[in-house]
């Protein structure tokens, strides 16, 4: 039986974090479950798998609930594969009670694989 690490992140690397702003690099692993039945030959990080990642730094960084009382745009540009060393930028805005976020590649230039905006609760 394949061993699975549940929803595994690796090598997080804080690049830049000041108030409300936080950005990031880190691994999403071959071995991590995100990639379990979706697309078995040609493994891609659902869409779902990239908005729970985001969601989870948002609360890791700026105490956010994980609940998402409603998405304002949210865009899919690319496909995600294992191994793909991510670039997250997360903006917090308190007094609007919103996450901008932005993933892209962090080794090529310009190559987004999503971005948004999206109400968030405070804990």
């Amino acid at each position: 039986m394949k061993e699975t690490n549940l929803h595994d992140i690796k090598d997080e690397q804080i690049i830049s974090k000041e108030e409300g702003k936080v950005v990031l690099e880190f691994v999403i692993p071959a071995s991590s479950d995100f990639f379990d039945g979706h697309f078995p030959e040609y493994k891609l990080l659902p869409a779902v798998a990239q908005f729970e990642v985001v969601t989870r730094f948002s609360r890791k960084y700026f105490g956010t609930q994980r609940w998402v009382p409603s998405i304002k745009r949210i865009k899919f540009s690319a496909p995600i594969r294992p191994d793909t060393k991510i670039h997250l930028e997360l903006t917090y805005k308190a007094e609007k009670q919103s996450v901008t976020f932005n993933l892209s590649d962090a080794n090529v230039e310009g190559k987004v694989y999503s971005s948004g905006t999206f109400n968030v609760l405070s804990e």
